[in-house]
């Protein structure tokens, strides 16, 4: 026990002081999250990168005791398939969500890699072979492991992710995972689980010390995908060596927030023909302070408490006989039947209009693409315009403008188009979305409706900032074209 809390005290010492000094660096170096999106629950730009030293105080301790010539080191040593698929895959990840975090990166390449990873762990050892049933017989996945396997990793990383949504939340959310593996791992005495464990417990502590709302740094894709992947992996391990009938559903409990959250996102964006990997407003944490109008700080406790009880029916899971665990499973299942009809996720009212709002969705994807490929193929800024245009008739808006300016020789010079539609006459709505590329404002593309409404819908937004995306991409080309040649510029004001 000695050695666990040792690890867990420095892990959580480098942690600590490696997220102050990343935050003051990111601050000084403009490396923020800014509040530019709809999305954002921040007001103001948020250093992103505290994952850094979570993997940092994940590692500095398990580094010093692999070295160490010690009866730890050589647990270690021993153990040598689950150490370097740990190390080796975190490392992967890390770099990956670093890489997210500052310059960007599309779901190809992080699923690419991500699938390798889980491809590496799967043949180090790391696999799903049975699928437990409290109601019977235990199911062999056979060659079902590996593609079972690799949804799970993938899975798991990219649930905590999504998650990752309010001040401290995928932070405490991974340490009632943490504490589930721990404790499952000390009662069977699994010395290396529980130093991994302990470790993990300490990154994440020290880093939600500065986390925590209102938070000053917020860890990103380095930490959210470095933390999935590190409970992935130890879950599959945990599992494995459980001797009950429900072996993978324990991991499954521990988990259940961010598994339950990232099923129902993609329910839901599948029947409204959302895009699947679109962000929204519609996650379990967003409707707990929409719907029941809770703060932030209040929807995240109300979380770690609903996580508090993922955790108790896991360890429950694992100690009790089948029987016991499928009135567990029952009494769980009634809370989150409860829960969802709380936060409207079962409200049938709304099913009859989810079709018609599918088609549309679908329809509005469809034009999005048309004029993002448009836009792209423009060779002025005349026909960034021509090809802007068509999406005023197809959110039925009154008026939409597209301004763009930049600094020429010290003088503010631009373009401005506009179009006006009889679209209503009631009190207009307006919405400004910014025109960016690499931080840099180009201008605004601003949309009016008149037609009584009295918020526009995400679908309608989400289109809106691609638009605005394609048209920043653009116009940032044309515009350095045209800095070499004044004569093409049309001045704004002087």
């Amino acid at each position: 026990m000695i050695t666990f809390l040792v690890t867990f005290l420095v892990s959580l010492m480098v942690a600590l002081v490696l997220t102050l000094v990343v935050r003051n660096r990111a601050l000084a170096w403009g490396w923020v999250d800014q509040a530019n999106s709809s999305r954002k629950v921040h007001a103001r730009p948020i250093p992103r990168l505290g994952g850094i030293a979570i993997v940092a105080g994940f590692f500095a301790p398990l580094c010093a005791l692999f070295l160490t010539d010690s009866g730890v080191g050589y647990l270690f040593r021993f153990h040598q398939d689950l150490v370097w698929g740990l190390f080796c895959g975190g490392a992967a990840i890390a770099a990956l969500g670093l890489y997210d975090d500052l310059r960007g990166a599309g779901a190809r390449l992080k699923f690419s890699v991500q699938f390798a990873v889980a491809i590496a762990l799967y043949m180090l050892g790391f696999r799903v072979e049975l699928i437990a049933n409290p109601f019977g017989a235990e199911l062999a996945l056979g060659v079902l492991s590996f593609p079972f396997t690799l949804l799970w990793i993938v899975g798991v990383i990219n649930a905590i992710n999504l998650i990752d949504g309010l001040d401290g939340l995928a932070g405490g959310v991974a340490f009632f995972g943490v504490g589930t593996n721990f404790i499952l791992s000390l009662v069977r005495g699994d010395v290396v689980m529980c130093l991994l464990m302990a470790a993990l417990a300490g990154a994440i502590l020290g880093f939600l010390v500065f986390n925590f709302n209102p938070a000053s740094i917020f860890m990103g894709d380095t930490g959210s995908m470095f933390l999935g992947f590190v409970l992935a992996a130890v879950s599959l391990k945990t599992s494995t060596k459980s001797g009950t009938a429900v072996a993978m559903l324990v991991p499954v409990m521990a988990l259940g927030l961010p598994i339950m959250d990232t099923l129902l996102a993609m329910i839901r964006r599948s029947l409204l023909g959302r895009p699947m990997f679109s962000a929204d407003k519609e996650h379990i944490h967003h409707r707990l302070m929409s719907r029941l109008v809770l703060s932030h700080r209040s929807a995240v406790l109300v979380l770690y408490a609903l996580c508090g009880l993922f955790t108790l029916t896991a360890l429950g899971l694992n100690f009790a006989n089948s029987a016991q665990s499928a009135m567990l499973l029952v009494g769980m299942a009634v809370v989150i039947f409860v829960l969802m009809r709380k936060l409207g996720y079962l409200d049938l009212h709304r099913a009859g209009a989810m079709g018609d709002v599918r088609r549309k969705n679908i329809r509005l994807r469809t034009l999005v693409k048309d004029l993002t490929r448009a836009i792209r193929g423009a060779q002025s800024l005349q026909q960034v315009w021509d090809a802007v245009r068509p999406l005023a008739g197809a959110l039925d808006v009154a008026r939409l403008e597209l301004r763009l300016q930049h600094q020429h020789e010290g003088l503010t010079e631009g373009v401005v188009f506009e179009t006006q539609r009889p679209a209503g006459s009631a009190l207009p709505l307006d919405v400004r979305v910014e025109v960016k590329e690499a931080e840099v404002q180009l201008g605004w593309l601003s949309l009016s409706w008149r037609d009584g409404r009295a918020e526009v819908s995400r679908d309608e937004e989400l289109a809106v900032e691609l638009v605005a995306d394609a048209v920043a991409e653009r116009a940032a080309s044309l515009m350095a074209e045209a800095a070499a040649e004044p004569g093409r510029v049309v001045s704004l004001r002087r």
